[in-house]
C-alpha cells in the first residue's frame, strides 16, 4: 500500500486533540489554528495579553485571512480591553482596516466570571484554555463534536457583549 506524499493545502488536517502545557505552546497553536481558517475565527480571552496578539507576524496573519476571501470574519471578546487598546497598534489597525469583518467586544457583567479562553475556527478547530491563570489548554483539529460546546459557550459570553474597542478615532 503506497503512502500519500499529498501536500494539497486544501486537503483537511489530520483529525487530533493535543494537551498544551505551555503557554507559548498556546501561541503557536493559534498561529496554527488561524492558517487553518476559512471563514470565522471566534475569540474569548482575559485580555489577549498572554498569547502573542500583539505580534506583527500575528497580526500580518490575521491581516492575510481577513483579505484573502470577501465574508471572513473575526470576532473578540475579552474581560479587559486595557491592554488591547495600549500595547496591540497592530490589531487597533487591523479593527480600522477591516471594521466591516472584525469586531471587538468586551464581555458584560454575566460573562465576567468566564475564566477559560476559548478559540474556536469554523467550527471544527478548538483551542481551549482550562483557566488563564494556568498554562494548561487543549488544541482540537478537525474536532467538530468537540468544538460544538465550546462555540455554545462562546455564544453565550459573545451574548454579553458590550463595545469594546472601536476601529474608529473620534473626539479628536
Amino acid at each position: 500500500m503506497a503512502i500519500s506524499t499529498s501536500t494539497d493545502p486544501e486537503a483537511p488536517p489530520e483529525p487530533r486533540v493535543v494537551q498544551l502545557d505551555t503557554v507559548a505552546a498556546q501561541s503557536a497553536a493559534i498561529d496554527q489554528l488561524i492558517a487553518l481558517a476559512r471563514h470565522h475565527i471566534r475569540i474569548f480571552d482575559q485580555d489577549l495579553a498572554q498569547t502573542g496578539w500583539n505580534s506583527a507576524a500575528r497580526a500580518d496573519q490575521l491581516g492575510a485571512f481577513l483579505r484573502a476571501v470577501r465574508g471572513r470574519r473575526v470576532d473578540i471578546i475579552v474581560h479587559d480591553t486595557r491592554y488591547l487598546e495600549s500595547a496591540c497598534p497592530r490589531l487597533q489597525r487591523l479593527l480600522q482596516n477591516f471594521a466591516h469583518a472584525m469586531t471587538i467586544l468586551r464581555t458584560g457583567d454575566e460573562a465576567r466570571v468566564a475564566t477559560d479562553p476559548l478559540i474556536i475556527v469554523d467550527g471544527v478547530h478548538y483551542l481551549h484554555r482550562f483557566h488563564f491563570e494556568q498554562p494548561r489548554a487543549a488544541l482540537g483539529i478537525q474536532q467538530p463534536e468537540q468544538t460544538q460546546p465550546l462555540a455554545s459557550r462562546f455564544e453565550e459570553i459573545w451574548s454579553t457583549g458590550e463595545p469594546g474597542a472601536s476601529g474608529t478615532v473620534l473626539g479628536l
